[in-house]
C-alpha cells in the first residue's frame, strides 16, 4: 500500500462498540459505519493514515 496508485476496497468487519473517538471518527470520515458495508477509495497518503488508525476494524483489497 505504500505505492499511492489505484484503488482500495474498504470493507468494515468489526464493530465500532467500545472503540474511541477518533476510532469512531475516522470510520465515519472514511464512508463506513456499518459491518459489511463497503466503499471504493484512490490510494492516497491521507486514506493510507486513516487506514493504519482503524486497520483492525476493516478489511482492505486493491483493486
Amino acid at each position: 500500500m505504500d505505492n499511492y496508485k489505484g484503488k482500495l476496497l474498504l470493507t468494515q468487519v468489526k464493530s465500532l462498540i467500545s472503540k474511541n473517538q477518533k476510532q469512531k471518527r475516522t470510520i465515519v470520515a472514511l464512508g463506513l459505519g456499518k459491518i459489511n458495508k463497503s466503499v471504493t477509495k484512490k490510494a492516497s497518503p491521507e486514506v493510507i493514515g486513516m487506514i493504519k488508525t482503524v486497520n483492525h476494524l476493516i478489511q482492505v483489497k486493491k483493486i
